[in-house]
């Protein structure tokens, strides 16, 4: 797995329009009607973390959830972490 470049970071984004880079992550906030729909959406990203064995960094505020992704064992952003962010969406969506 490679560290991606600043502009592969940038082509990568346009196909997950809610995602941004901040910093040395890439980072969403999903909103939801209440605290038990944003811990059961958390639930379900920490099943799929384990399964693919790629965490994200998880902050709750009651009805919103922040996730943030990197690659620890590159340094920065990769592939793996695109991925995981497409992998949350459909989350979200389903």
């Amino acid at each position: 797995m490679a560290r991606l470049t600043a502009k592969q970071i940038t082509e990568k984004l346009a196909s997950l329009p809610e995602w941004t880079k901040s910093g040395g992550v890439i980072q969403r906030t999903f909103a939801f009607p209440d605290f038990v729909h944003a811990m059961r959406f958390v639930d379900k990203v920490a099943v799929e973390a384990e399964r693919v064995q790629h965490h994200p960094d998880i902050m709750v505020r009651y009805s919103k959830v922040t996730l943030a992704l990197s690659t620890h064992d590159v340094g920065g952003i990769s592939q793996k972490d695109f991925d995981f962010a497409a992998g949350a969406d459909a989350i979200f969506a389903g």
